[in-house]
């Protein structure tokens, strides 16, 4: 990590955690911070349920909700960037304080509760995108909504046409009862939705589902189920967890989804239980604890076809994301792979 990155995070980290989340989107949406561009090479570029990467790291939903800074973050090295999670209506989300560092973890205990200014308000920005880039959205239901899997379609034909890609975001546990939408059922009926709205697009994209870490294996199954029977184009495996183990920050006890570190192991693990069911018939996104070039390349190896990270930024800012990117590449020089899709799911038994 650079002088410059040590310094700007230390300076950051003396904000309240939300504040300072805030005022890192606005020195990236200022400028202020190096945007190397996408980092690629011939082993990085690869293809995700028809989108055209320049290397398999993305940002994971939760950074930039509302579509502040997409322009700076397109250029800050990824090979995409997911945008959200938008609800149809604006909503406050839950009380602060909601965002917590857990420093001696390398995690992030979060219960934002699906904050944002709403479908159209994004729909807005998105229309003024910059040009290049694959940009994604996360889709949301709001807290009081008494039809959630309407609320996905309504978010996807308001933003859809402004996007390359869309997530329903089942699996967050800051919404009551959301992640009841994983059953079987439930999952069929929302996703059915979902996709009969992209279809009514003028330019169809891929729609993807974001699953939760702490689902058993029957469950897993069933999402697999669901998900190859309704022709889903991919699956993000995971999302935060609201398990506790083996965790030294204070403030552990926090209620929310936990996020970073140790979030690898589990996570990891129900991405390779995945891609074993799916047994590559549908691209799978790694998420969950990864924080270096060599933690991409272990969920590209258990199963995944590209990742995203988040909480990994807190604590080494952005100037991780192009030298993971070129860690990447180094690693898949060194097993001897020609391009990233040849190593997906090559040790994925190992995790199981």
């Amino acid at each position: 990590m650079s002088l410059r990155d040590t310094l700007g995070l230390a300076i950051l980290h003396r904000f309240d955690p939300e504040r300072a989340h805030a005022l890192a989107l606005r020195a990236v949406k200022a400028g202020l911070v190096p945007l190397p561009g996408p980092v690629t090479s011939a082993r990085l570029r690869t293809t995700l349920a028809g989108l055209d990467l320049p290397n398999p790291v993305g940002l994971a939903a939760g950074f930039d909700k509302n579509a502040d800074a997409m322009a700076g973050l397109s250029r800050a090295g990824f090979g995409f960037v997911e945008l959200g999670g938008v609800t149809p209506r604006p909503q406050d989300g839950n009380a602060k304080p909601r965002l917590f560092r857990l420093t001696q973890d390398r995690a992030v205990i979060n219960r934002f509760g699906l904050n944002g200014i709403g479908a159209a308000a994004v729909a807005a920005r998105l229309a003024q995108r910059p040009a290049g880039g694959v940009i994604g959205l996360n889709l949301g239901a709001n807290k009081d909504s008494t039809d959630r899997a309407r609320d996905y379609a309504e978010v996807l034909t308001i933003c859809g046409p402004h996007v390359d890609f869309v997530t329903v975001n089942v699996s967050s546990p800051n919404t009551e009862n959301l992640r009841d939408l994983q059953g079987r059922a439930a999952l069929r009926a929302v996703l059915t939705g979902v996709l009969q709205a992209r279809d009514a697009l003028a330019k169809p994209l891929p729609v993807f589902v974001k699953i939760a870490p702490d689902l058993t294996d029957t469950e897993i199954a069933d999402i697999a189920d669901v998900a190859l029977e309704t022709g889903l184009d991919g699956i993000v495996a995971t999302n935060t967890t609201t398990a506790r183990e083996d965790l030294k920050s204070p403030q552990r006890a926090e209620v929310g989804g936990l996020s970073g570190a140790p979030l690898f192991a589990r996570s990891t693990r129900v991405l390779a239980l995945m891609s074993r069911l799916t047994d590559g018939r549908i691209p799978l996104i790694g998420v969950g604890g990864v924080a270096s070039g060599a933690d991409a390349y272990a969920k590209i190896l258990a199963g995944a076809s590209a990742v995203q990270l988040y909480s990994a930024l807190i604590y080494s800012g952005l100037s991780l994301v192009p030298r993971m990117a070129r860690d990447l590449d180094a690693l898949l020089a060194r097993d001897g792979f020609a391009n990233v899709a040849d190593a997906v799911g090559t040790e994925r038994d190992d995790w199981l």
